[in-house]
């Protein structure tokens, strides 16, 4: 195939010049429309594989008000999370012949609902979404159920009936909890996202639970909840923690960037970890594995909750159905913990 001169997109223009017919023939030939003669067509594809011509399925899209392209609407793309996620949705979708296009909100409600107009916009035949921190209100959604494209949200799901993926993160808060006290904790701090998205509070009904169960108290002065559970709020908190006049002797973080941030303040501190403290993180992204000590945490199916969301999407496409927004269809995966030295 030969490249495009000057790396110039070629365009049915192109092919029609060199062939010295006009474009709409061009066009009608590329579209395999029957009333263009077969040798007409043939003359016309090949001229266009020889100048290496590609169609715009944007365009295309809009001539059949529908793209070839799922949607994927996320908080944050360098989150380790979220880009396994994306690559599961992406290779599902590319082997079925559809393309992605992504969208973050930066964990902001103004940048969810622009990213959300966007891609209706760009006609998506199906979004796949996960909100951001800030979301309270879901409206901006109302705009796919009425267009009947289907929706599927990932692991910060809203609180309304649609079809959702999302780990068993009760569960996975509690066994978190669970391995700090059988590694002879007592007092156990939460470092928590935002509560009114699901996967926190789930977590940390996990964790109050575990205490419970463990006849141990629940010191709300040990649950600080940190806005996007960054780095610098983890600094802050752990400081905090520390400082108590009964510091905690384990810390439960609900993701790895804020455990392994609080792994590095408190041994500035002078905190030996885990011999005076212990810490557990959740996602398993690489940083929890380059920390030192390395760190133990939740492995999050990240990759799995991507493919079967992208799945779903599928299913309805080919069938050619309707997803039903009044039903709640929730499909719920296993974490797994991995023990490492920062709780040995």
């Amino acid at each position: 195939m030969k490249p495009a001169e000057n790396d110039k997109q070629v365009t049915i223009y192109d092919i029609a010049a060199k062939l010295k017919i006009s474009p709409s023939t061009v066009s009608r030939a590329l579209n395999n429309a029957k009333y263009v003669n077969k040798v007409t067509k043939k003359l016309v594809k090949d001229e266009a594989e020889k100048l290496g011509y590609k169609p715009n399925s944007f365009a295309v899209g809009l001539r059949n008000n529908q793209s070839n392209t799922i949607g994927i609407l996320i908080s944050r793309i360098n989150r380790p999370f979220n880009s396994v996620l994306i690559s599961g949705v992406e290779k599902t979708a590319r082997q079925a012949g559809y393309n992605v296009i992504i969208c973050q909100s930066n964990d902001s409600y103004e940048n969810e609902v622009t990213g959300a107009e966007a891609l209706l916009s760009s006609r998506v035949v199906g979004l796949i979404a996960s909100l951001s921190m800030e979301t309270e209100n879901f409206d901006h959604f109302q705009s796919f159920f009425d267009a009947k494209t289907p929706v599927v949200f990932v692991d910060r799901v809203p609180n309304l009936d649609s079809h959702k993926v999302v780990a068993d993160d009760f569960r996975a808060g509690y066994n978190a909890t669970q391995h700090l006290i059988k590694k002879g904790c007592k007092r156990i701090a939460l470092l928590v996202g935002s509560l009114q998205r699901n996967v926190y509070s789930d977590r940390k009904n996990g964790y109050v639970q575990a205490l419970l169960d463990n006849n141990l108290p629940v010191d709300e002065s040990l649950i600080l909840m940190l806005k996007t559970l960054s780095t610098e709020e983890s600094e802050k908190a752990t400081k905090k923690l520390l400082s108590l006049p009964n510091p905690p002797d384990g810390i439960f973080s609900t993701n790895d960037t804020a455990a392994a941030a609080a792994i590095i303040t408190a041994k500035k501190i002078g905190f030996s970890i885990p011999k005076q403290l212990k810490i557990i993180g959740f996602n398993n992204d690489y940083i929890s594995t380059i920390v030192e000590p390395s760190l133990s945490t939740i492995a999050h199916p990240a990759e799995k909750m991507g493919i079967i969301a992208a799945e779903k999407i599928l299913q309805h496409l080919n069938k050619n159905t309707e997803m039903d927004t009044d039903v709640s269809e929730i499909t719920i995966l296993k974490t797994s913990l991995i023990e490492r030295d920062s709780t040995r």
